[in-house]
């Protein structure tokens, strides 16, 4: 077997945190120093003098005087070198001992299978799962139909920013449904704990429909929301160009089964569709489509999940906490941090941490308060948010699919009801909420998107959730000096940092009870954010098209 040598990658170059100031300049003094070192080691085969490139890059403040960028750097050779098994080992090992990697690489490629396509696919939701799910069909060739019970980005931004400005909530068409998902109306990040190599292909797509490049080396890239709303759009416009078709504001109602329990349609509020095969990419807040699927004999069952509060400090003074006597570096990122500790067998952790951004308003139900956090790609907001989570076992609401939905939304009515049922958020600064001080505003303005209104927010919690929110805040001091300070501002609550369920199904990614029904991404229980939503939206394509080949005129 023949190996092709041609990308390397040299690991670990630190660069020094100096007086520069431009983030590029660190970039440039990575790339020389990769060069220097690479012709010390006399590598067996010629290199591109002229293809260095930064591949990945992080910041090291474990130390704070001693801060520095942490630098992977790409570089190809003069030509492809084929070799065999044993050359190839040999060169890997050479590499291996000086901190160099042999980057494969492989474009995404179908292997079609053999039955027929006898209809064309259905995919509900247009949410990160859904639109890298259509996109890859599409790319197949297989022509799918997108159902999205939400709006368009651009009259979903209009609605948005309308319940924002007047608390009228489109029930319809929100942060949480629309094209885009949830993460639409989010800090955008593509950050992710699984380790799976089409995470890259998320990003380069993301690239390839407006992201700006840093996304493809920074070590937790973003997008912003801002740069979101436009990307979304070009990835809808890539899926029609290559034959498939996003229909708004049309909401799935009920799956139609054969005579032997096979999809045969899908029912929606505009009319049904004949299809096969139908993708269930509907994001984690759908529960009335949760509740339709269950009376339909689908196989569901509740999961874990965390509910908790929205802490915001200034972002000046995380910066601080994070980077020392260098905070105001403008080379240096706007400080991100991420907490967890355990209490007995639950967690409280940070989810979702904003830096620079803002507190939105993310009801999808009347008569509720829900919150979540969102940046613009600048980040250059003055306060610093994040969810502070309290892990929900299946024993505190009975272990039912309904238990589990009813425990967010008692929540959320108790929030809407106690900040004066108008769709202002209850706000509580954390000295009044660890018992400390009196309820007032000082240094840390709310950045809540609506109206808000002083409140116990303990109180809309059982006591446990309460209890320890207060036990890991007060614990995160030691990790980030001032996090506990009186001056925070709490808003409540977020209870949409996962999907309550998980519609069960089989390694080939199908239904345990439907044939032709695919749960997938974050909604169906099986990721947490827009790239782990996304790669799952993938390999459920690709698992569709390894049994299928396309036969639509």
């Amino acid at each position: 077997m023949n190996n092709l040598i041609n990308r390397l990658v040299l690991r670990n170059v630190r660069v020094p945190l100096r007086e520069y100031t431009d983030a590029a300049q660190y970039d440039m003094c990575a790339i020389t120093l990769a060069q220097k070192q690479i012709s010390k080691i006399h590598l067996r085969y010629p290199v591109d003098k002229n293809s260095f490139a930064v591949f990945k890059k992080s910041v090291d403040a474990r130390k704070k005087n001693e801060i520095c960028f942490i630098y992977s750097v790409v570089f190809s050779l003069e030509s492809e070198i084929m070799a065999d098994d044993t050359k190839y080992k040999t060169f890997c090992d050479f590499c291996a001992r000086n901190n160099i990697a042999v980057l494969c690489e492989s474009a995404l490629e179908f292997s079609y299978g053999s039955f027929p396509q006898k209809t064309r696919p259905v995919i509900a939701g247009f949410g990160p799962c859904g639109m890298f799910l259509a996109l890859t069909l599409a790319r197949a060739g297989f022509a799918p139909i997108v159902i999205e019970r939400g709006s368009d980005v651009d009259k979903r931004t209009a609605d948005v920013e309308n319940y924002w400005k007047t608390g009228k909530l489109s029930t319809s068409s929100n942060v949480q449904f629309g094209e885009g998902g949830a993460g639409t109306f989010s800090d955008g990040k593509l950050m992710t704990r699984i380790n799976d190599p089409l995470c890259t292909h998320v990003l380069e797509t993301f690239y390839e429909h407006g992201a700006n490049k840093d996304i493809l080396f920074n070590a937790k890239p973003h997008v912003g929301t801002d740069k979101l709303r436009s990307i979304v759009k070009n990835i809808r416009e890539s899926i029609i160009s290559l034959g498939g078709e996003v229909r708004f504001d049309t909401c799935l109602t009920s799956i139609v089964k054969d005579g032997s329990g096979k999809v045969c349609a899908v029912k929606t509020d505009h009319g049904d569709i004949a299809t096969d095969a139908v993708f269930l990419a509907i994001g984690h807040s759908a529960r009335d489509t949760f509740r339709s699927l269950i009376s339909e004999g689908i196989d569901i069952s509740a999961k874990p999940f965390s509910v908790g509060v929205r802490i915001e400090h200034l972002q000046k003074n995380i910066n601080r906490a994070l980077y020392g006597e260098q905070y105001e570096n403008p080379a240096l990122p706007q400080g991100e941090y991420s907490l967890s500790k355990r209490f007995g067998d639950r967690a409280v952790y940070s989810f979702c941490m904003c830096p620079g951004g803002t507190v939105v308003a993310s009801a999808s139900e009347n008569g509720t308060i829900v919150t979540n956090g969102m940046s613009y790609s600048s980040r250059n907001g003055t306060n610093a948010n994040s969810a502070i989570a309290v892990s929900v076992n299946t024993a505190d609401f009975g272990g039912t699919v309904d238990g589990a939905m009813d425990f967010q939304y008692k929540i959320e009515q108790a929030a809407f009801a106690a900040a004066g049922a108008d769709g202002s958020a209850p706000v509580e600064n954390l000295g009044h909420f660890l018992g400390r001080t009196t309820m007032d505003i000082t240094d840390v303005l709310p950045t809540y998107t609506g109206g808000t209104a002083p409140c116990d927010i303990g109180s809309l919690f059982p006591e446990y959730i309460s209890e320890l929110l207060r036990c890991g805040i007060k614990s995160f001091e030691s990790h980030i000096s001032g996090f506990s300070a009186d001056s925070a501002i709490l808003t409540a609550p977020e209870t949409r940092t996962s999907s309550p369920v998980r519609i069960n199904r089989t390694e080939e990614f199908c239904s345990l009870s439907c044939e032709g029904l695919y749960p997938c991404g974050e909604g169906a229980g099986y990721a947490g954010g827009i790239t782990s939503a996304a790669d799952d939206g993938i390999r459920c394509a690709l698992s569709y098209i390894s049994k299928y080949k396309p036969n639509i005129n």
